[in-house]
């Protein structure tokens, strides 16, 4: 399979450039770990870090989750990987973790994402609320937050693939 992206449009309306922006990161995060095994995406950057193309895309799946379930439609949902005794455990992975589930699970979480998202306008505020500031966010934010959230995973994805096995590139 060969991840296509989409360049964002430079004339769309605000919704769909924010939109377009955020489906940009999700695929270039899909295009770092393509073509590679299990093994090679549960590999860690260098010690002691536990980050890994597998952990980042886990990490990912509980960022979309928390931020357009959780905060801005209240649904109540446990996180995928992490848990109070394991607040990283996207992180901590075993040879039972396979890239099949985590990619799954992803995507899963982006599908509802998605959904929940088009409940709402940009300037609506959250039903929920930020578990540890009570703060509540309009999806702007939200959509902005999400596509620095993913900038800044898709710059480690860069250096985690370009260690794997030499592949580099925007």
């Amino acid at each position: 399979m060969t991840i296509e992206r989409s360049e964002p449009s430079t004339t769309a309306d605000e919704r769909t450039m924010l939109e377009g922006w955020l489906n940009y990161h999700r695929e270039t995060l899909a295009w770092k770990c393509e073509g590679l095994t299990d093994e090679q995406l549960r590999t860690a950057s260098v010690e002691p870090s536990t980050m890994s193309l597998m952990g980042l895309v886990r990490h990912m799946a509980e960022v979309e989750q928390g931020w357009f379930r959780t905060v801005m439609a209240a649904e109540q949902t446990d996180p995928p990987y992490s848990s109070q005794e394991d607040p990283d455990g996207e992180f901590h992975l075993t040879e039972a973790d396979t890239w099949a589930e985590a990619h799954a699970t992803w995507r899963a979480q982006i599908k509802a994402a998605d959904e929940h998202a088009a409940r709402f306008t940009l300037d609506d505020l959250s039903v929920g609320k930020h578990r540890r500031t009570g703060e509540r966010f309009n999806l702007r934010w939200i959509y902005t937050h999400m596509i620095e959230e993913y900038a800044r995973h898709n710059g480690h994805a860069d250096l985690l693939r370009e260690r794997i096995d030499g592949s580099t590139g925007d």
